[in-house]
């Protein structure tokens, strides 16, 4: 059997930033990934992506972004590309077309087996992301088999769908970009929204991902968060330059049909729950909490000087949107299921998996000694989510294999 200190699991940006880190202090390891470099961004991606923070907030440890379009947005393909850029710039021991089938404990350590061979090693970091699988309502099933349906990981670009409307299911990031770009393309586009969280792209003459980094928002502990907003949908925004923004208003305005978040479908009729006002009032709530802190931090760090005065807040006003939608007499002809992914970790044979199938850790650190995560979302601030922060939460779970004890650690 194959012997290694540390396996981590995934080669993309959590993966790799843990690597570089590894190599830093002398452990030996090894990143196994399923795929290539960066998988996820090349095949669960549309094309037309691009990534919701601007490319300044592309760091890695010991890596920046060097391109000549800070304030731009980086494609998927792009982003891929710098991925394994940054591998071979530190010799990173990648494996790559190895998926893991199990990792189980073994005495002190664990036993790893892969697609190309049996390691045993005394730690084992997930960092294969805190999504892993689509994640479709049950009732998707009783939809007219007439009419196309496809989740937004494999959505690539307008022409990947059949002629004909579209319903977009799902109204946060990828929902409402799917829906834009679909809109663009020409095609009658419906959008059913549910909860959502609403961000301008600017904000006082800064991208508002800026406001956040600089006042400190995006290192908010997770501890000191609530549980509800932890949970909140990912952000309602585009990767755009010149501060375009993109919500269910600027929809509305350009034709698409918004309804409220679907209760379920009976053949070729979605029907929609009445909650949408209530949705997109609780939206512009929030987004004013957001912006309140910002003006608070801006005040009393005597910035009000050096910046242009608070933005209006534009509502967004759609209506209560229609209780059902035929979807034949649309001439609706697909769905796209933009509702997020669920945690899977089938190969993970270690007692540490919460009720909804999520590893339970705290900043890393599971229950199970020697078993670790890195690029979980909150995994120890509101940075984690994005790829920037995962340079802190590998630094801290680097740290804690190089300094631990022996004995397990609580989470």
């Amino acid at each position: 059997m194959n012997q290694v200190d540390t396996i981590v699991v995934g080669a993309g940006q959590a993966g790799l930033a843990t690597s570089r880190l590894l190599v830093e202090a002398g452990r030996d390891h090894l990143v196994v990934e399923r795929g290539r470099i960066g998988q996820r961004w090349r095949s669960e991606r549309w094309d037309s992506l691009r990534l919701l923070t601007p490319n300044w907030m592309t760091r890695l440890p010991h890596a920046t972004y060097d391109g000549d379009d800070p304030d731009g947005f980086m494609p998927a393909a792009e982003l891929a590309s710098r991925f394994e850029r940054y591998a071979a710039g530190f010799d990173a021991p990648v494996r790559e077309d190895t998926p893991v089938l199990a990792v189980r404990p073994d005495g002190d350590g664990y036993t790893v087996v892969t697609g190309d061979g049996t390691w045993s090693c005394r730690n084992v970091i997930v960092a294969s992301g805190w999504f892993a699988e689509p994640s479709v309502p049950v009732w998707a099933a009783n939809l007219d088999a007439a009419i196309a349906q496809v989740h937004s990981s494999r959505y690539r670009n307008p022409a990947s769908l059949p002629d004909g409307g579209v319903l977009v299911v799902g109204a946060s990031a990828s929902g409402v970009q799917i829906a834009d770009e679909l809109r663009r393309d020409g095609r009658t586009v419906a959008i059913a929204a549910g909860s959502h969280t609403r961000l301008p792209r600017t904000y006082r003459g800064r991208d508002v991902m800026w406001w956040m980094e600089g006042l400190g928002i995006l290192d908010d502990r997770t501890e000191h968060v609530p549980e509800r907003a932890r949970r909140q949908p990912s952000l309602q925004l585009v990767g755009r330059s010149g501060g375009a923004d993109l919500d269910l208003g600027t929809l509305a305005a350009a034709g698409v049909l918004v309804l409220g978040r679907l209760g379920t479908i009976d053949g070729t009729v979605a029907h929609a729950a009445g909650d949408l006002i209530a949705a997109t009032d609780d939206a512009d709530r929030r987004l004013r909490r957001l912006l309140d802190r910002i003006d608070g931090r801006i005040a009393s760090q005597g910035l009000e000087g050096d910046v242009p005065p608070a933005d209006p807040i534009r509502p967004v006003t759609v209506g209560p949107g229609p209780s059902s939608l035929d979807l034949r007499a649309a001439g609706i002809r697909s769905v796209v299921w933009a509702t997020g992914h669920r945690p899977a970790f089938p190969w993970l044979d270690v007692p540490v998996l919460g009720p909804t199938g999520a590893i339970e850790q705290r900043a890393g650190v599971t229950a199970a000694s020697g078993l670790y995560t890195v690029g979980m979302r909150w995994q120890s601030r509101r940075s984690s989510t994005f790829i920037d922060g995962v340079r802190h939460d590998a630094a801290a779970v680097v740290d804690h294999i190089v300094t631990r004890r022996q004995s397990p650690v609580a989470a």
